[in-house]
């Protein structure tokens, strides 16, 4: 079966097409448009997301979708014990170039990658101004994992994690959940179903359900601003990270 997928026209005011009325299997709503921050900000916030490895950009919007709830998240045991051990230091906003870097490296198996330069520009510029937030989890001085994304009112849009030492993304994931719950954020959006998100506790809400909590989380006002205070307020350390399971 042939599928229409619209095209979007070069000025970043034109509409997306509703996120309801998406025929294709996997999500594919539209292609073609541009990565400037109004565009981003205005498609995040009707759960709608760019991925493509070269041109042309290509927008998605899959049901189900796979979202955590903050405060509910599943610790491993062997990640608790490197959580109890207390070698890493956690941080947001404090590497965002590190951390999306990091997350861009081209993959093992096969060279490729699906943060193209443009994409990471455009998030370094929703960086800047306050939408785009990083979490980091060192090692001493070295930057051993973390993850990005993308905050519109009570919703964290979860984009990319990398690590560097063992089970660091991991611990990046865990304490993102741990300060959403603590910030009352309603789910953190992971997009696309996998494997390790569902052994970590991932929910798939489908379609009318992902959207309506989107639109009662986007209602809230966006906390716009680096997050590298707000976050050490909360004063998260690994080691307490340890005994969430299930919930916070």
């Amino acid at each position: 079966m042939r599928h229409f997928i619209p095209q979007l026209a070069p000025d970043s005011k034109s509409q997306f097409p509703d996120p309801a009325t998406v025929s294709h299997p996997e999500g594919l709503l539209a292609w073609g448009g541009d990565l400037r921050p109004e565009r981003l900000l205005r498609a995040y916030r009707q759960g709608i997301f760019p991925w493509y490895e070269k041109p042309p950009i290509l927008w998605w919007s899959p049901a189900p979708r796979a979202v955590f709830l903050p405060g509910h998240v599943h610790v491993s045991r062997r990640l608790r014990r490197t959580l109890r051990q207390g070698a890493f230091r956690l941080s947001m906003d404090a590497d965002f170039s590190g951390v999306i870097d990091g997350c861009a490296a081209p993959r093992a198996q096969d060279g490729g990658t699906w943060i193209t330069s443009e994409l990471r520009a455009a998030f370094l510029d929703l960086h800047r101004a306050g939408h785009a937030h990083s979490l980091e989890v060192w090692l001493d001085d070295e930057l051993a994992g973390g993850l990005y994304g993308l905050s519109q009112g009570k919703i964290f849009f979860a984009e990319s994690k990398f690590h560097r030492r063992r089970d660091a993304s991991k611990i990046a994931l865990v304490a993102l959940m741990h300060a959403l719950h603590r910030w009352n954020f309603l789910i953190a959006d992971c997009q696309v179903w996998n494997p390790h998100l569902e052994r970590m506790g991932v929910r798939l809400l489908d379609g009318d359900e992902f959207r309506a909590v989107l639109a009662e989380g986007t209602q809230h006002e966006d906390q716009i601003g680096n997050w590298q205070a707000r976050f050490a307020a909360l004063q998260v350390q690994p080691q307490d990270l340890a005994n969430c399971d299930s919930s916070v």
